[in-house]
């Protein structure tokens, strides 16, 4: 299945292996953008405590090649910095929100310590700024925390960095582990929803074993293995993207988007939520009209979603790396079907973690359906915020 000069998996656990998970590891946009392209940041003002923000204009003056400069404003204390050209190119477009504590960059002395991090990784046809409100709330609650939000290949602004197949759960947890080396980081929270849930898996199982440090998994709405489709009548995302594949690569509006995917029998919300993946074209002359494009790779979201369903990964969950905890979260009325099976699966791996210095546990999210961050925002907060309770405690006695 791997396409020529892409290292399948087991080549990616042995290279992740030279290097411990923790020097390793380290959702609408708030928060401070480095992007791997071509655009140089443009500040912009900082609207609350503990926000980053900035946004990438298309100046290519004083621009740094191939990454182009980084630029991050903080509340009441601001950072900025130039990252190497070397150590970012082409690897994926990502922001960072930091609490208004936290007083770092990659790029400081190796010697200072970064802060606590958690990464949080967007399911398919998504994109890191999904999670942007959700991580400014969590900047706020938590100010000595920072939150790394990825575009994930052929996602957003990652899409147009080219990446060698095979598009798979495996190759896409390694383009994340690749990020998180380069930027120095040694997340104590991987956070992800649906795609992203099974990315965070493929994380731990590529990363070197034993952990240097206790690494907490939330794996929202995914399980780990079978991906069962909704009921008739509901969003089907496979259905979804074969249908995004047979739309004009520019269109004029996004309210055509919308309207098209309804008269497709998809839902408003989703076909609205599809339409946020369009972005506008320059005119190509005076007298054209505006336009829009997809910002994001189809035929390679295509493989990554049919990799999604294939990737079974019970052999993490039911044998726990010691030093990690892994947190299933399921939404009551998600589309994507829970079965039976894979609750008493996740139900017996919680006890046998619990003897093998590891831990698994599960979670259910009321009054929300597949998107958990959306559809119930204080139910998960509240819900997350007991793990970034428990590791600033555990930081703190360190």
């Amino acid at each position: 299945m791997a396409a020529a000069g892409a290292p399948p998996p087991r080549a990616l656990s042995a290279e992740l292996r030279r290097a411990p998970l923790a020097p390793v590891l380290a959702p609408p946009r708030q928060g401070a953008r480095a992007r791997a392209s071509g655009l140089r940041p443009r500040q912009e003002t900082v609207g609350s405590r503990g926000q980053l923000i900035s946004t990438m204009s298309s100046s290519r003056s004083l621009s740094c090649s191939p990454c182009r400069c980084a630029q991050v404003a903080l509340a009441e204390a601001k950072i900025s910095y130039q990252p190497d050209a070397e150590k970012h190119a082409g690897v994926l477009a990502y922001e960072l929100v930091q609490g208004n504590l936290v007083q770092w960059n990659s790029f400081m002395d190796k010697s200072i310590p970064d802060p606590p991090t958690a990464v949080l990784l967007h399911g398919i046809l998504g994109s890191g700024k999904n999670w942007g409100s959700f991580a400014k709330r969590l900047a706020q609650e938590f100010p000595m925390w920072q939150f790394l939000l990825v575009d994930l290949r052929c996602h957003g602004d990652s899409a147009s960095i080219k990446k060698r197949g095979p598009h798979t759960v495996a190759s896409t947890a390694f383009d994340v582990l690749k990020l998180i080396g380069q930027l120095r980081l040694s997340p104590r929270v991987l956070v992800g929803h649906s795609f992203g849930g099974k990315v965070a898996l493929s994380m731990v199982e590529q990363a070197a074993k034993p952990l240097a440090r206790p690494v907490r998994v939330w794996v929202l709405d995914a399980t780990p293995g079978k991906v069962r489709a909704g009921l008739d009548g509901e969003d089907h995302p496979a259905e979804l993207i074969e249908v995004l594949r047979t739309m004009p690569v520019q269109v004029n509006s996004k309210q055509e988007v919308v309207d098209a995917l309804v008269k497709g029998k998809f839902s408003v919300d989703v076909a609205r939520w599809v339409a946020t993946n369009l972005r506008r074209s320059s005119p190509s002359g005076p007298r054209s009209s505006p336009s829009f494009s997809w910002i994001f790779d189809l035929n390679g979201i295509s493989e990554m979603y049919k990799s999604y369903e294939d990737t079974n990964l019970w052999r993490i969950v039911e044998n726990v790396p010691r030093g990690v905890h892994i947190n299933f979260l399921k939404a009551e009325r998600s589309l994507h079907r829970w079965a039976l099976e894979d609750l008493q699966r996740i139900h017996a791996a919680e006890e046998v973690a619990a003897d093998e210095a590891g831990g698994v546990e599960m979670h259910v999210l009321e009054d929300a359906g597949h998107w958990v961050h959306a559809d119930n925002p204080d139910g998960l907060f509240r819900i997350l915020s007991s793990t970034f309770r428990v590791e600033t405690s555990i930081r703190g006695r360190e």
